[in-house]
This record gives structure tokens, sequence and C-alpha cells, in this order.
């Protein structure tokens, strides 16, 4: 079933150099050829991420990029127009949804993304294809985490900063779901929020010191690091001894293992894998009702710029998501 003819061009926002926001723009970018086990999947909308943001500055993934103009994009939902073989589980017309690997891979801020089948997951019968694109990365994060890495349990003492953001909005929810003790950082206008998303406790970072009112934590699921007044090393101060941080932004706390062997703690870095398997038992949870999904914002493809500034602000509830096509009738 691989494509045999010259690809025809796509709608895409790229980049042609890596810099502030407004290097996204609107391009024609050759359509990608489905290959090997990859499904060919029509974008009907799209999320930005921190990681987005960062390599689009030159930070994050942007040392794997090999060319330009490159499009950028983890995560998508939209409709199969390609399989790898006739009797495949995903069929062409199927709504699906999932993460690709960008930049090894062309992102999801295009009409069309070919990536893995292992990466592809039928969508929540419940979600709209706008909430839809706003899971995969963010939860399988979040999944990866709290559930494997911190491995969570019932009455485990755990707290999660930037508890109202993307990833943190998933940590708050699976971590109270498998029974967790859970304290989340957030702004006070997200308090209510996130306390709604199951945490016990929410401590306001414009005006607690976290490591002064939640102490004796099992686990600290942190999505800050120090890049922002010292959240990562702070958290150490509010774990048991033995206790285990668990940081996930890249390059956020580079002095991060020496930090906690110095004080007799544990420490792990975290990078999400997009599991297909893993994203079907959080599509069960969500069409169960036990884990919702939060859009701050749903912008058009052509506002990238605008998307990307958004999330670099940091005060996002949820996840911000690109409109790249209408929904189909």
């Amino acid at each position: 079933m691989t494509q045999t003819t010259q690809a025809p061009t796509m709608h895409a926002l790229v980049i042609d150099r890596t810099g502030d926001p407004d290097e996204f723009h609107l391009a024609e970018v050759p359509r990608p050829l489905r290959v090997s086990d990859e499904v060919l999947v029509r974008v009907v909308a799209a999320s930005l991420n921190p990681i987005d943001v960062k390599t689009r500055a030159g930070r994050g993934t942007a040392a794997a990029i090999t060319g330009f103009p490159v499009v950028l994009g983890h995560d998508f939902a939209g409709i199969v127009e390609q399989v790898p073989y006739a009797a495949h589980p995903l069929q062409p017309g199927d709504r699906v949804y999932g993460m690709g690997r960008v930049p090894r891979t062309g992102g999801s801020f295009a009409e069309l993304i070919s990536v893995s089948s292992m990466s592809v997951a039928r969508m929540p019968a419940s979600l709209d294809f706008a909430h839809a694109a706003a899971v995969p990365l963010a939860a399988l994060t979040a999944w990866g985490a709290v559930v494997d890495t911190a491995r969570v349990h019932d009455g485990q003492r755990m707290l999660v900063h930037a508890g109202a953001g993307g990833v943190g909005h998933f940590a708050v929810q699976f971590a109270a779901y498998f029974g967790a003790n859970v304290t989340a950082t957030a702004s006070a206008r997200n308090a209510e929020f996130v306390r709604d998303l199951g945490a016990r406790r929410v401590v306001d970072y414009t005006t607690e010191r976290f490591e002064e009112v939640a102490r004796d934590q099992d686990v600290v699921i942190d999505l800050i690091g120090n890049v922002k007044d010292d959240t990562g090393v702070r958290s150490l101060d509010a774990l048991r001894p033995g206790g285990l941080v668990v940081n996930v932004p890249t390059g956020s706390w580079p002095t991060m293992g020496e930090d906690a062997e110095a004080r007799g703690l544990r420490a792990t870095g975290y990078s999400v894998s997009p599991d297909a398997r893993t994203l079907a038992v959080i599509t069960r949870l969500i069409d169960d009702g036990a884990v919702r999904v939060h859009v701050d914002r749903e912008l058009p493809l052509a506002d990238g710029a605008e998307a990307s500034r958004l999330v670099e602000a940091g005060h996002v509830r949820g996840k911000i998501v690109l409109r790249v096509a209408p929904d189909p009738a």
C-alpha cells in the first residue's frame, strides 16, 4: 500500500529556522509518504506542547533537526487515510489520535502525518477532535511519571507541581484515581479547578512555600525544575527520607542527580514514549468518566505563533489546541 507516485504538497505550519514565535508560518510542503508499519492520518486538530515551543526556540529537540523547513507538533487527532495492510486493526475512515516522533518524522502541524501504527489509538468516543488532540503527549507523560515510574498506589503521598497545566492536570487525576493523597501547586485562580481533578490540597505557589506546607511526601512529580524559583531543589525539602523526585521538563534541572544523592534521596528524569497500548488504557478511563481533558483555547493553525506565545507564558490551564481542518461530517 506504499505510494509509488510523486507526493503532492500539503498545507502546514513550519519554521525555516529556530527563533522566536513569529518563525511559525504557513507554507506548502511535500505530503508525507507512508512506509513500513506507518499509518497515514489526515489531521483535524493538533495540540501545542512545551517541547514544541522549546524546539522552535532552538532548545528541546532542535539539535536533531536535519533540514528546514520543518513541521513541528507531536499530538494529533484525525482520520485514517492509509494503513500498512488490508487486514490491519485500524482502517481508513477510523477516528484516531496519537503522537509522532518529531523531528525524526514530520509533525502534526500539517494536513497529514505518517506515524508508526504503534503510536496510534482509536479516539475516545466521548471526545471531539479538539479535546482528543490535547491528550496524547501530556497524558502519556503523566502516566509514565505517575504510574510507571513513581508506581502510584493507595495512600501514597504525592506532590504534583503545575497541577493545572497540560501534564499536571492529567498527573493529578491519575494519582487520585489510583488512591494517592495528592497535593498540587497552582495559582489561586486554578485552585478550585485542581481540587475538582482530585487534589486533596492545593498550594498557591504565589503566596505559600510548598516545601513548608507539604512535608514528608513520598514522591514529587516535578513539572517545572529549576527554571523558576528553584522549584526543583526546593522539592527535595518536601520529600521524606528516601523519597523520589521525578523531573519531566528537558534540561530544567541539570544537577538533579547530585542534589538528590547528597540528601539521601532518589531522583530520575522521564521521557515520554508514544505507546498506543497505554493510550488505549487512558482512552478507557476517559470514556468511563474517570479522567477528563481541559482545553484552554482552540486557535486556527495559522495562529501558531500566538499559540506558541501562550504556552511560553506558562499560565495555560490544560492545553492549547490548533485547528487544522473542520470536523468531518
